[in-house]
């Protein structure tokens, strides 16, 4: 009697169609049998994912999934961080990190439903997307197996030259080549460019690098203006209509892109310890955040202002590590969605050649009161209480300074 055939382990694979995941689906299959599910998340690519079922299948997938997940994107996870306003070492604003924990939410569901036993990611060892996928996984479902190729001593396609020459001996149809290899990240907040010439700090960004927003050298000679409507915290408005907030990020990625805003050149921490270079442009996020932290300025009091800031950099961190599913981003969460119940009202932003400015602000909600702002004196600011307030906030100062003043 013959021997039943082993049934193939199923793994679910984040699927981009880019480079990397284009050569490790063959490769899983052809090194370890596996029955590989594709999954591959819209998340606002543009036509990236033009295709890509035919791709994946061609490459030896035996499913491939695709979900548009662009609603949950912008409603759970990008609102939520621009209200915490995280921004990670100045000036980037997040947009791989985010999208990550929500792609790996949705494998781990698929796997679920498909009965697979393992989900991968093509991650390179080197970066922080591998810690993002894996910490996800292991916080949603701690019993299914991780397969991550570029951790694999059989893995020998260990640069994107060789990953180009393996997808030509396949067959594997693929853009990069040798001279265009940049690694690439697009969703709708962003998009993400690493490797090939950026790998030294000293090469300045080619003007043709950018894709979704103008060169500032090309960028028009006369400003645009648009207005953001918030209601406690969250943006609902563009220019005094309702917008969903994917056409909203749309409408501000077009908008900002034409004039060059959320160009961001950084060299940056990652949390494996080595740094790294990338550009990015987040046209239509960077004018969301300057727009939320104007209308903060207007609402809230100056010690949870500060506060808040704060608070700020720990979120981004989180972000940035993959802990989107912790209990201490939900904490905080809790604490920024009280700081947002007065952050209500509209942001006129002024777009000029690469810098998005507030050029009004208004909110019913707003603490500034013209009255006190103002240099002339009234009977609602009694300038003489300043001398006590002033004599008990130097006290110690002054103490300090007349002890040293005795040892002199």
């Amino acid at each position: 009697m013959a021997k039943s055939k082993k049934k193939a382990e199923k793994v679910v694979l984040a699927y981009s169609g880019g480079l990397d995941t284009s050569v490790i689906l063959p490769w899983l299959k052809e090194t370890y049998g596996y029955e590989v599910i594709a999954f591959a998340a819209e998340l606002g690519q543009g036509d990236e994912l033009a295709g890509i079922k035919n791709k994946a299948l061609a490459s030896g997938a035996a499913k491939c999934v695709v979900k548009d997940l662009r609603k949950e994107f912008v409603e759970d996870y990008l609102w939520p961080m621009l209200r915490a306003g995280a921004v990670y070492e100045k000036k980037y604003l997040l947009g791989t990190s985010v999208a990550r924990p929500l792609i790996a939410r949705h494998q781990v569901e698929v796997a679920h439903a498909e009965g697979a036993t393992a989900v991968g990611h093509g991650a390179t060892g080197k970066g922080n997307d591998q810690v993002r996928f894996e910490v996800t996984y292991m916080a949603l479902d701690p019993d299914l197996k991780i397969v991550a190729p570029w951790k694999d001593p059989k893995f020998k396609l260990t640069s994107r030259e060789a990953a180009v020459d393996y997808a030509k001996k396949h067959k594997i149809p693929i853009e990069q080549t040798k001279k265009k290899i940049y690694s690439r990240d697009r969703n709708l907040w962003h998009i993400s460019h690493e490797g090939a010439d950026l790998e030294d700090p000293a090469n300045e960004p080619k003007d043709d690098l950018f894709t979704i927003s103008q060169p500032v050298s090309k960028t028009p000679a006369k400003p645009d203006y648009v207005t953001i409507g918030f209601h406690e915290g969250t943006p609902v408005k563009l220019d005094g209509k309702l917008t969903s907030g994917v056409r909203l990020i749309e409408a501000l990625n077009k908008l900002g892109g034409k004039h060059g805003v959320g160009q961001a050149d950084l060299v940056e921490n990652r949390l494996v310890g080595i740094k790294s270079r990338g550009v990015y442009e987040t046209p239509g996020g960077t004018i969301l955040t300057a727009a939320h932290d104007a209308i903060e300025t207007l609402t809230l009091d100056r010690e949870t202002l500060h506060y808040k800031q704060q608070v700020a950099l720990k979120y981004a961190e989180l972000v940035y590590y993959g802990l989107w599913f912790s209990q201490l981003r939900e904490a905080l969460d809790a604490f920024v969605d009280v700081t947002q119940r007065n952050v209500t009202g509209d942001v006129k932003m002024k777009l000029f050649k690469g810098q998005c400015t507030p050029a009004g602000i208004k909110s019913p909600n707003s603490l500034y009161q013209t009255d006190l702002a103002s240099f002339k004196m009234g009977a609602e600011y009694d300038s003489t209480d300043a001398t006590g307030f002033i004599r008990l906030f130097g006290l110690p100062a002054k103490v300090d300074a007349a002890v040293n003043k005795k040892k002199k």
